[in-house]
């Protein structure tokens, strides 16, 4: 009465997550990070002498936006670009 009976399937396992990007903020700069990737970043100026303007910058692409949401937004679908795009010059 005390023994369960044996079961013969086994439970699977659980499929692993797959990593997702997210920002971190920094001093003066927002980062965008895969794992220890940093994917893309908006930088602010100087705190004194900051202009009110975002600058963007991932991979290749670079820009400048009126607001964070909009930088974070444009650094966002610049990584989606490049991860979607063929490298040209790197060996296979």
């Amino acid at each position: 009465m005390g023994k369960m009976p044996a079961r013969e399937e086994r439970m699977p396992k659980p499929a692993k997550k797959a990593k997702q990007a997210f920002w971190e903020r920094g001093y003066l700069a927002h980062g965008y990070w895969l794992g220890k990737e940093r994917l893309g970043q908006v930088k602010l100026g100087p705190k004194k002498e900051w202009d009110g303007i975002y600058r963007w910058q991932a991979g290749n692409h670079s820009g400048e936006a009126a607001t964070l949401d909009e930088a974070k937004r444009a650094v966002e679908q610049a990584v989606l670009v490049g991860a979607s795009q063929l490298r040209l010059f790197d060996k296979p």
